[in-house]
């Protein structure tokens, strides 16, 4: 009962305030509890307004910046996505819940052992490899959702996305404020809009290469 009290708590004071507001976006966070998805250590943060670490370098997105990516990206029954950064498994269950076909790449064995686990019970294909090479053998996707930061976009996962299809993640800008931002990919090239400011960690392989300093 009390996890069902703050789930409704975080949609109604984390999503709906935020501009989250499609039905079904809101009932696929309803179903799933966050809780089951994040170290029983931090299960007291399960709810809160912030991201929480599932591993080193690794943290579930917050829920504001997930409900606003999928709100914005027009999610679509029967939809093929693919999840970069899959991490426990949150994201991928909360977007099947939309009635999707998902692929959930994670490059990190703990962590992808623990979201197959996790999402045993739902139609998701959990696969591993390193991130930012995508999953070629399940291309074109209608969208690709990154469950975390990024700096760059590989050219070689910008090409899996289906021409005039979607990709969503927490995109760093030239000036470093992570945001949320959706977009549509059209001849390999991303052209996005970004609708709020959120804190996220890079995702393995979206980093800016460093500067060559002399």
């Amino acid at each position: 009962m009390v996890v069902e009290v703050r789930r409704e708590a975080m949609i109604d004071s984390q999503l709906r305030t935020t501009g989250v507001n499609d039905p079904a976006v809101l009932a696929a966070f309803r179903r799933i509890d966050r809780a089951r998805f994040v170290p029983q250590a931090a299960a007291s943060l399960a709810y809160a307004d912030a991201a929480v670490e599932i591993a080193p370098g690794r943290a579930l997105l917050e829920p504001m910046a997930l409900g606003l990516l999928l709100t914005h990206a027009g999610v679509l029954a029967g939809a093929q996505v693919l999840i970069v950064g899959a991490g426990t498994g949150y994201s991928a269950a909360v977007v099947a819940g939309l009635g999707t076909q998902v692929t959930a790449l994670e490059v990190d064995a703990g962590l992808a052992a623990t979201a197959r686990a996790n999402l045993a019970d739902l139609d998701v294909a959990v696969v591993e490899g390193p991130l930012a090479g995508g999953w070629p053998a399940m291309a074109p996707f209608d969208l690709i959702l990154l469950d975390g930061a990024a700096a760059v976009l590989p050219p070689m996962l910008l090409a899996q996305v289906a021409d005039g299809g979607r990709l969503a993640g927490i995109i760093v800008g030239d000036d470093g404020i992570p945001r949320v931002t959706v977009g549509r990919v059209a001849g390999g090239h991303f052209a996005g809009m970004a609708f709020a400011e959120t804190g996220a960690r890079i995702l393995p392989g979206f980093a800016r290469a460093p500067a060559f300093v002399f």
